[in-house]
């Protein structure tokens, strides 16, 4: 295992992110060659790094990069899905009884939420 794979696991395994300056003790290097680490998962987009503060001393606190996923909220009212995702009937908006039902939904919710 290389010494990026090792670092990345480290930092995957903290919760909260590693200090930097923790990480090169853990790793049992130097803290130029853990600079050089963290700059080579900085440039592959695996790690994010945040300026931070450790026992008095400037350091970054290292994390994992949250991977985005995909938002379907848009998608949804209430717990119906949008029946025009992935709708193959050659149908009418105007005259689709499924959407109509999904659009009904979507005031329904609404409605709810404002008296809530």
């Amino acid at each position: 295992m290389s010494i990026e794979e090792t670092a990345l696991n480290l930092i995957r395994d903290s919760k909260d992110g590693i200090f930097q300056n923790e990480l090169w003790k853990m790793l049992e290097i130097d803290s130029r060659k853990c600079s050089r680490v963290v700059s080579k998962l900085l440039d592959d987009d695996l790690i994010v790094r945040e300026q931070a503060v450790s026992n008095g001393a400037r350091t970054y606190l290292l994390k994992i990069k949250e991977e985005e996923k995909p938002c379907f909220d848009l998608l949804l009212s209430g717990d119906m899905f949008s029946p025009c995702a992935g709708c193959r009937d050659a149908c009418q908006p105007e005259s689709c009884e499924k959407l109509t039902a999904w659009v009904a939904n979507l005031n329904d919710n609404e409605n709810a939420e404002e008296k809530c």
